[in-house]
């Protein structure tokens, strides 16, 4: 029997349909009213049991000047304190939990490449919270039960991969828990295994996308229907290109593992107009990122979290650093988060102009002869800062071809976002792949003569 789901009979199981409201969850049900009175119940719940059981809260709390009864409406939340990744740091490894580990089930770490790991755990019922907003996920991406789903997350410390995992497991899918690396083999499994679903990073989607054409088969031939990307931020041409040159549909989600780990926010097949953020279980807010203060709905800023749900590890309005605007919901009734269009952090300041790395892919993904991996390389000359954007040629690129990329790139860059930069076309794989998030930036100002 053929897993091409648009050859399939049966409706339930073809992905890129809208789910029907009824078969949506309880939490997926309830009107604005009953929403709006579970999060403040769920907030109270979760400050009193971070101010109890967390000694980093409680001296917050009672430095700032706020008890937990003193929110009495969401709007209160505006009262209480920040947590920052440098306050999760300070707490290393275990000083954010509000249960004994010997209640924690499982704990999961960040890299720690810019300082120490933020270490954060998660108790039964907390794996199986996440494995519920997961699953809504997959299904909000068009999955249903009996699909098969390749897992490209990295697993181990990394949220990715085992959040993925035990999400498409609740939802009664098969589970290919291929993990990132040996890219040939997991062509050859996509071949073999013929799953309907991938989960992966978009910058690893296009490695296996180059994989495919290396070994000579139609990326549009195979047995995928949807895919399902985060961990990184990624652009509408992105989207475009994976569609394109697959044949699925691309839908984005949303999360990092201070809060929960994927399964914060996203996106819905039938739509792909932004996040659909798992109201009933995390509470956003955007805010000034210089001020810190709340901004309306509609506005651009940076998103804060609070967890309504956790119980190992409570996280009360925790800066992500990345920037979006909250909207109505629309497939959902949900708020959605935009597509993120960078961090407060990623932002570079390139003699007084603001440039993001999301900006610089728009612009390749538009360049024909160049493919969409590409590093911005920042260095001081003479005193001023220099970026050399350097991206890879698609193979059978000539020489030719190769320089009228470069004064594109060039150009566009000058005319659209206004600064001079030196653009480098070099050979296809010369540039570092990740099996998680790609490394945009490299920064050597500091160490440039």
């Amino acid at each position: 029997m053929t897993s091409d789901l648009r050859a399939s009979a049966g409706p339930a199981r073809r992905v890129g349909e809208a789910l029907p409201p009824q078969e949506r969850d309880a939490g997926e049900r309830m009107d604005a009213e009953e929403l709006r009175a579970c999060q403040l119940d769920r907030l109270r719940a979760t400050l009193r049991h971070a101010y109890e059981h967390v000694e980093f809260y409680r001296r917050k709390f009672d430095e700032a000047g706020v008890r937990p009864e003193d929110c009495r409406t969401l709007g209160d939340l505006a009262q209480f304190p920040f947590t920052t990744k440098a306050d999760l740091r300070s707490q290393y490894p275990f000083g954010m939990f509000a249960v004994p580990t010997s209640e924690v089930r499982r704990i999961h770490a960040s890299s720690g490449t810019t300082g120490r790991p933020t270490v954060v755990g998660y108790t039964e019922r907390d794996i199986a919270t996440w494995s519920d907003v997961v699953a809504r996920s997959i299904r909000a991406a068009g999955g249903r039960p009996g699909h098969k789903v390749h897992v490209s997350y990295g697993y181990g410390l990394f949220t990715g991969g085992l959040g993925a995992h035990y999400g498409a497991e609740r939802l009664g899918c098969t589970v290919i828990p291929a993990s990132g690396g040996m890219t040939a083999r997991q062509v050859r499994i996509i071949q073999d295994f013929e799953p309907e679903i991938i989960m992966i990073t978009p910058s690893y989607m296009l490695t296996l996308l180059d994989e495919f054409e290396r070994q000579g088969v139609d990326p549009r031939s195979t047995s995928l229907r949807a895919g399902i990307f985060g961990a990184e931020p990624w652009t509408e041409e992105m989207r475009r290109e994976i569609e394109e040159r697959f044949d699925i549909h691309a839908v984005d989600i949303y999360g990092l593992s201070e809060v929960m780990g994927p399964g914060v926010a996203s996106e819905c097949v039938e739509t792909k107009d932004g996040l659909h953020v798992w109201e009933d279980h995390f509470y956003p807010e955007i805010v000034d990122p210089v001020t810190g203060a709340t901004m309306r709905d509609g506005e651009q800023g940076e998103i804060v979290f609070t967890s309504l749900t956790k119980e190992a590890m409570p996280v009360i309005r925790y800066r992500t650093r990345d920037l979006t605007r909250l909207l109505p919901g629309t497939a959902r009734s949900f708020r959605r988060m935009e597509k993120v269009t960078g961090r407060c952090d990623d932002m570079i300041i390139l003699r007084g102009v603001n440039v993001f790395p999301s900006q610089i892919e728009e612009i390749v993904l538009r360049v024909p002869g160049v493919a969409p991996h590409f590093q911005l390389h920042l260095t001081r000359r003479n005193r001023l800062d220099h970026m050399t954007v350097r991206v890879e040629a698609r193979p059978g690129t000539g020489e030719e071809a190769r320089k009228a990329a470069a004064d594109l790139i060039t150009r566009q860059v000058r005319d659209g976002i206004g600064i001079g930069v030196e653009v480098a076309v070099v050979d296809p794989g010369t540039l570092e792949r990740s099996v998680g998030k790609i490394r945009r930036v490299v920064d050597r100002r500091e160490t440039a003569s």
